[in-house]
C-alpha cells in the first residue's frame, strides 16, 4: 500500500511581483531625486590641478556680485569676522575654505585673507579641476 502525497511542490518561481517592486522604487526614486534642490552657490570657480588634504570647518564663499556667505547663510562683509569667529572658536585647527567666482576681483579675496590672517586662521582657496 502506497502512501502517496497529495500536495506537491512546485519548483517553479514567479518573477513578477518582483519586477513590480524594482519598478516601484524606480519610480519613488525619480520622484523623490527631482524634489532635492541643492543647497550649493553658484560660483564658477578658477581652475587647477593640485589638492589640498585638509579639511575645512566651513566655508566662506564671495558671489559675482560680492554677496558674502558662510556656509549657505548671507553675511554682510562687516559682519564676516565675527561669523567666522563664532564657527571656528572651538576648532583646534582653524580652516575655513574660499570659494570666490572667478570674476571676483582679487582685492575682495586679500580682504578676507586679511581676516584670516589677523585670527591666525589657515585659508584653503577653492578651485575647479583644469580640463
Amino acid at each position: 500500500m502506497a502512501i502517496r502525497s497529495s500536495n506537491k511542490i512546485n519548483p517553479s518561481f514567479s518573477m513578477s511581483s518582483m519586477t513590480d517592486l524594482v519598478f516601484l522604487l524606480l519610480i519613488f526614486f525619480m520622484i523623490t531625486s527631482t524634489m532635492v534642490s541643492p543647497n550649493a552657490l553658484k560660483l564658477l570657480l578658477p581652475q587647477s590641478n593640485n589638492q589640498t588634504s585638509a579639511k575645512p570647518a566651513t566655508t566662506v564663499s564671495i558671489t559675482g556680485d560680492l554677496q558674502f556667505y558662510v556656509e549657505q547663510k548671507r553675511v554682510r562683509f562687516e559682519d564676516l569676522e565675527r561669523e567666522l569667529q563664532q564657527k571656528l572658536m572651538d576648532v583646534p585647527d582653524p580652516t575655513f575654505s574660499l570659494h570666490m567666482d572667478k570674476t571676483v576681483d582679487v582685492e575682495h579675496m586679500v580682504r578676507v585673507m586679511n581676516i584670516a590672517r589677523n585670527n591666525r586662521y589657515k585659508v584653503i582657496l577653492a578651485t575647479a579641476p583644469e580640463e
